[in-house]
């Protein structure tokens, strides 16, 4: 995890608070992570699988202001909190938001993170429903308003607050994974064609008065006054809305095949 460029990584996210391995820190960055970098696809739908390696996470996430998916996240986060003096493990999760555990891959990356006697779950690529705090491994403790923790069985289990009910996002075992499993995972992820990631465009903001997100061709902002819904006309209108909400221009959007919209003008 060595290698990283923290003065990059910081200006990228707007930081200039403490730098040391605190709760405060811990909390101020990963809110600062999620607010600046977005969760997005597009690199799996353009036939280039996401590589996990730090200078590639860094020159996109970083340096090309892009976004990526939770492996990517994962691991640039991991790497600024080693950098930090924090000590991450990184586990993997089985997502049960649209299918049961049995039928679930080992397909999700976070991390959890002791401090002052604590450990918390960070988990910074879990796209629109990712929590923007450190959550306390503890049965039921409340992170924030919308994120929480349960027991079930031998599996920790992500609860969270969404559409006016409680939904179950991930399930875990906490088991320690080596960087190796999350690269059978990316490439799974990345390639399968069973793989959602694959078949649909996923991409999340989070903006100044709420968050974008988009699945396929809808639209979502939700903003404190209110949510506004809309449908892509066209990949025209995609380019547009990564330069409004997104930050970053990809000209070659104009091609982007995703196999789950039956028709794309």
């Amino acid at each position: 995890m060595s290698g990283i460029d923290l003065e990059r990584y910081f200006a990228r996210i707007g930081w200039t608070g403490e730098r040391a391995p605190t709760h405060t820190a811990l909390s101020g960055i990963l809110y600062a992570h999620t607010r600046r970098i977005p969760f997005e696809n597009l690199d799996v739908l353009r036939a280039r699988p996401p590589r996990l390696d730090l200078a590639s996470l860094q020159r996109k996430l970083v340096d090309a202001r892009r976004g990526g998916y939770c492996f990517e996240h994962a691991t640039l986060f991991a790497a600024v909190l080693s950098a930090l003096g924090f000590d991450p493990v990184a586990h993997a999760a089985r997502v049960v938001l649209n299918a049961p555990r049995d039928a679930s891959p080992r397909t999700h990356m976070f991390l959890t993170v002791a401090v002052d006697g604590d450990r918390f779950v960070v988990d910074p690529g879990f796209g629109r429903m990712a929590p923007r705090v450190p959550l306390l491994l503890a049965e039921g403790a409340r992170g924030d308003a919308t994120h929480w923790l349960a027991r079930d069985g031998r599996h920790w289990v992500l609860r969270a607050r969404d559409n006016g009910g409680d939904v179950d996002c991930w399930v875990t075992t906490l088991e320690r994974e080596n960087a190796v499993d999350f690269e059978v995972a990316n490439h799974y992820t990345a390639t399968h064609a069973a793989s959602p990631f694959v078949n649909r465009l996923m991409l999340r903001a989070i903006t100044s008065d709420g968050y974008v997100a988009v699945m396929n061709r809808d639209v979502k902002h939700v903003r404190a006054d209110g949510t506004q819904t809309s449908r892509l006309a066209d990949r025209a209108q995609l380019r547009t809305l990564l330069n409004e909400h997104f930050g970053f221009d990809l000209a070659d959007v104009a091609s982007l095949r995703v196999p789950s919209i039956d028709e794309w003008h």
